[in-house]
């Protein structure tokens, strides 16, 4: 890995399964797939026992792979406040693993995630996985969902955050550019 690119590590947070996804992205915004992969824990077990397991399984990723930065999906409402309470606390676990490795952490919202990859903020899981295969050359999109929504995450930090973030409209990622292009075709 050189010092122009960046290694994120995407975290999908959820407590029965936690998608973990890493890339490397250059300051030309193309990017490598390092890792993914599902961190799972059984339904019936403690709740304690259940977010130490995420927080063994994000640290082995942080071993393993060594990443420059940790994103996190943001944890929003949903109608089922049992599944939010336990995306919010392996959010905090997956937040916290990052700041003992030393490690800066950012949140992104679900749809400023699909909007990066996708260009369109309201998109559906079937749209982000296709992409997610589509930009990193993958000869299928990454299973389940959550391991495909981590590369995501990932990529969404490395485009807003990475070696080529800047003050400029330079800041937008590939699919927003085509986005905005589009837009400013429209408009002519």
């Amino acid at each position: 890995m050189t010092s122009s690119t960046i290694r994120v590590l995407g975290i999908d947070p959820g407590l029965t399964r936690c998608g973990v996804g890493v890339v490397d992205v250059d300051r030309s915004r193309r990017a490598r797939l390092v890792h993914v992969g599902v961190v799972r824990t059984p339904v019936d077990a403690a709740i304690g026992d259940r977010l130490a397991a995420v927080a063994a399984g994000i640290r082995q990723v942080v071993t393993n792979f060594g990443p420059d930065a940790v994103a996190v999906e943001r944890v929003f409402a949903q109608h089922n406040s049992h599944t939010v309470m336990g995306t919010a606390q392996a959010s905090g676990v997956a937040l916290l693993v990052a700041a003992e490795a030393g490690l800066p952490a950012a949140t992104h919202t679900p749809s400023e995630v699909k909007a990066a990859v996708t260009g369109y903020g309201s998109a559906d899981k079937r749209q982000v996985q296709a992409m997610i295969a589509r930009i990193l050359r993958l000869d299928a999109p990454p299973q389940p969902a959550d391991a495909a929504d981590a590369l995501a995450i990932a990529l969404c930090h490395a485009w807003r955050r990475g070696p080529a973030a800047g003050p400029s409209a330079e800041n937008l990622t590939p699919a927003q550019r085509a986005w905005a292009e589009a837009e400013r075709v429209a408009r002519t």
